[in-house]
């Protein structure tokens, strides 16, 4: 067990308990509200938008159960960053990987946080050149002025990139900027669309338009960078904000395929918590199309990167390699923490497939956690409900190497 963690055992908040079997052995599984956002808010710094993202208690339920301060958290699919950022405010040493660029984008920046003043001097420096123009089609989107900030913004962006003069603070800004894009309120740079994590096509916007009557309004983009940039500011004490900088000394941030990081050392990571993609659940590189322009990332690369497994077998034997590379790196006496859910209208149990998949790369399951959850306002305009569609339950399987 890692030095400082709490001993392995029934939960007294599980509201119940059932055993499944694994290589002749029963597996507890419990049942109950582990985390939920009734519990004390997590840090307003996670507040940036990713698709199939779960939300910081996770993590942080696991990190504070089986690690202490310095050990070192891992995230093979990294998303936004909620484990990394979670577990360095817990002042834990932090690996993350996502095969998706935007990854580490989203994340590093959160890791070496600046102060409002400081982005606001920098944002005042960036000239604007009202002429500028996109080189793909956007004013479904975005008034012309705003368009013209926009890419101004981009071309600063990419020439300090290109001259190697990119620093946290415009790093920051290009988090921020990224993650302002699109959106359905007043806060984002464009006309109403859909959620923050997910833009559609320039065609489907158009009908959108018609639909709503609606056309793109003037948004001032430098003032809605300050404004996120309060709101992901607006709990963060001194304290974490000491424990980030510590944290992002030693961090790092890969952008590889999960089975292989031979960057990161045999026998190193104290705790992995992760959820890996749900078969063709989502497609990132569509999702992410305009992200992806914003920063000169080649979305078919992305898309072409993050194929994801068609048929359940195929799945299986994507994570048996995952979970082959998480015992490499696992030291002894370490845990997976992998959270998967129930998918095709809860006819998939995701966490009856993963459990033998751990096994057989030499991993041992202590316990398998079910936590079930009210869905958030974003969850119901796709029409899922609670134990009805969708993923209703997080499923963690916790595994141990011996």
């Amino acid at each position: 067990m890692p030095k400082g963690a709490r001993r392995q055992s029934a939960p007294s908040i599980a509201l119940r308990i059932d055993r499944l079997q694994a290589e002749g052995r029963r597996i507890p599984r419990y049942w109950g509200e582990f985390w939920t956002s009734r519990q004390r808010q997590s840090c307003s710094l996670h507040e940036i938008s990713y698709r199939a993202c779960f939300k910081a208690q996770l993590p942080r339920f696991f990190v504070e159960l089986f690690t202490s301060p310095g050990d070192v958290v891992y995230d093979p699919f990294m998303g936004r960053g909620t484990t990394i950022v979670e577990a360095a405010l817990l002042g834990r040493r932090v690996i993350g990987n996502d095969i998706n660029p935007l990854s580490a984008l989203l994340t590093a920046p959160r890791l070496c946080v600046p102060t409002l003043s400081d982005v606001e001097e920098r944002l005042g420096t960036i000239r604007i050149d009202p002429n500028l123009r996109s080189d793909v089609p956007l004013r479904m989107f975005f008034h012309r002025r705003t368009e013209a900030e926009i890419v101004s913004l981009q071309a600063y962006l990419a020439r300090r990139r290109r001259r190697g003069a990119e620093d946290d603070l415009d790093r920051w800004i290009r988090m921020v900027a990224t993650n302002r894009l699109t959106g359905h309120s007043r806060g984002f740079f464009s006309v109403y669309t859909l959620p923050p994590n997910q833009a559609i096509s320039a065609s489907r916007q158009i009908k959108i338009n018609q639909a709503l009557n609606q056309k793109p309004e003037y948004r001032d983009t430098r003032s809605l960078i300050l404004r996120k940039t309060r709101s992901l500011l607006r709990t963060l004490d001194e304290a974490q904000r000491k424990q980030l900088e510590t944290a992002s000394r030693t961090a790092r941030l890969l952008s590889a395929a999960a089975h292989h990081t031979p960057e990161i050392p045999s026998n190193s990571v104290h705790l992995t918590v992760t959820s890996p993609p749900f078969l063709n659940v989502v497609d990132y590189g569509r999702d992410n199309w305009l992200r992806c322009w914003f920063n000169g990332i080649d979305t078919t690369r992305v898309t072409r990167r993050m194929t994801h497994d068609a048929t359940l077998s195929q799945w299986c034997s994507s994570m048996t390699a995952v979970f082959t590379e998480l015992f490499r790196i696992t030291r002894s006496g370490g845990r997976v923490a992998f959270e998967v859910g129930e998918i095709r209208n809860r006819t998939l149990l995701l966490d009856e497939f993963v459990l033998p998949l751990g096994e057989s790369a030499g991993l041992r399951t202590e316990a398998v956690y079910v936590n079930t959850q009210e869905f958030t306002k974003t969850a119901n305009i796709w029409g899922i409900r609670n134990n009805r569609k969708g993923t209703n339950t997080n499923r963690i399987v916790v595994f141990r190497k011996l």
